[in-house]
């Protein structure tokens, strides 16, 4: 399925055709597990989050215009399902006690020493904000323009930019520095 194709799918899944959604379902999955991985870096939570945004996505399909890109729109209803998310646990941890031990290390098989660099680009992205790693995945790595990231995150398309410009400027200082 191309991205033009998207806009029918999703107009003939508003008029009930289930094997429309079946499409939908196969294009977005995978595009949504990743920014949502991407968000929370926990596989278990990825799925439950990614479980809620095709329920949401069911119950907004009302409000998608036709003709307009999906992903976009999807994206956005995913980072909804996210912050929502993010807005319950703090409120759960509030009456939580947390234990200040650390976790014990894993050792790492010589084979994936070759990942490290990989392991290391997501510490450093770990430890930028949360909307500069956004703007910086949804430009740098999917692709989209900034008026098409401040359509989805609800922001203007200058503000993207300067998210993933500061973004890209803190993460090229922390790999730097750790080298």
């Amino acid at each position: 399925m191309t991205e033009q194709q998207l806009p029918e799918f999703m107009a003939a899944y508003q008029q009930g055709n289930i094997s429309a959604f079946e499409g939908l379902y196969q294009e977005l999955r995978p595009r949504l597990q990743a920014y949502l991985s991407m968000l929370t870096r926990s596989r278990s939570r990825t799925e439950d989050l990614l479980q809620e945004t095709f329920l949401q996505i069911h119950r907004s399909r009302r409000t998608y215009w036709p003709g307009r890109p999906v992903v976009p729109w999807a994206i956005a209803i995913a980072r909804h399902v996210y912050l929502m998310d993010v807005r319950k646990r703090a409120r759960i941890l509030r009456h939580e006690i947390v234990l200040d031990d650390p976790l014990p290390e894993i050792p790492v098989a010589p084979e994936m020493e070759r990942l490290a660099e990989r392991e290391r680009l997501q510490q450093a992205l770990g430890e930028l904000p949360a909307d500069q790693i956004e703007a910086i995945v949804l430009h740098h790595v999917w692709g989209f323009t900034f008026e098409e990231i401040g359509a989805t995150l609800g922001i203007r398309g200058v503000t993207a930019k300067v998210r993933a410009f500061r973004g890209m400027r803190r993460l090229r200082q922390i790999l730097e520095a750790g080298m």
